[in-house]
């Protein structure tokens, strides 16, 4: 999710759109597949200030995660946040209400923005999005799981990124030796 914007004086608001990108086939270790289009949604309420643009990156690391991420999340919690220009950064390990799904975040934020508040925030499918890239209505769960979804125009430089780059999964056996 690149550049997620949040804004706050006391009350805030955050929005941000990105996509998700699976591996294909069993246990997600074919190649990576067509990228669904998502939205970050927020609200909070707390001593805050500032404003703040913020990349992530959602690391889903089972099968759970990503079946959580394929229906709409909302996530509660505390939130202190604080960011001063270029070096703002953070890792954290989140999980669903019933504390199954395994995901990892990066993060990186630049801009001013201090506070301590309570904060929601929605993870969802950006239907209108992907209807805008796919050229016709097509939902997260069919393009990650598809078999025969083609990558748009749009995506295949994020697609060959991740083919370079990003490592392959090791089955136990493997990792074990």
């Amino acid at each position: 999710m690149p550049s997620v914007l949040k804004a706050a004086f006391v009350v805030g608001g955050s929005y941000g759109r990105g996509t998700m990108v699976c591996r294909t086939g069993k246990d997600f270790s074919g190649p990576w597949g067509a990228p669904a289009m998502y939205a970050l949604e927020g609200g909070s309420v707390g001593l805050q200030i500032g404003g703040e643009a913020t990349d992530f990156v959602f690391l889903v690391m089972n099968d759970r995660g990503a079946e959580s991420l394929l229906h709409s999340k909302v996530k509660l919690g505390a939130d202190i946040s604080a960011a001063a220009g270029p070096k703002g950064r953070s890792a954290s390990a989140d999980t669903d209400a019933y504390m199954r799904a395994e995901m990892l975040s990066y993060s990186r934020s630049r801009g001013l923005f201090a506070g301590v508040s309570l904060e929601g925030t929605s993870l969802r499918p950006d239907d209108d999005a992907t209807e805008q890239v796919y050229g016709r209505r097509m939902t997260a769960r069919s393009i990650v799981t598809g078999k025969r979804i083609a990558v748009p125009e749009s995506g295949r430089q994020l697609v060959a990124v991740l083919a370079k780059n990003a490592a392959h999964k090791e089955s136990k056996t493997t990792a074990s030796r």
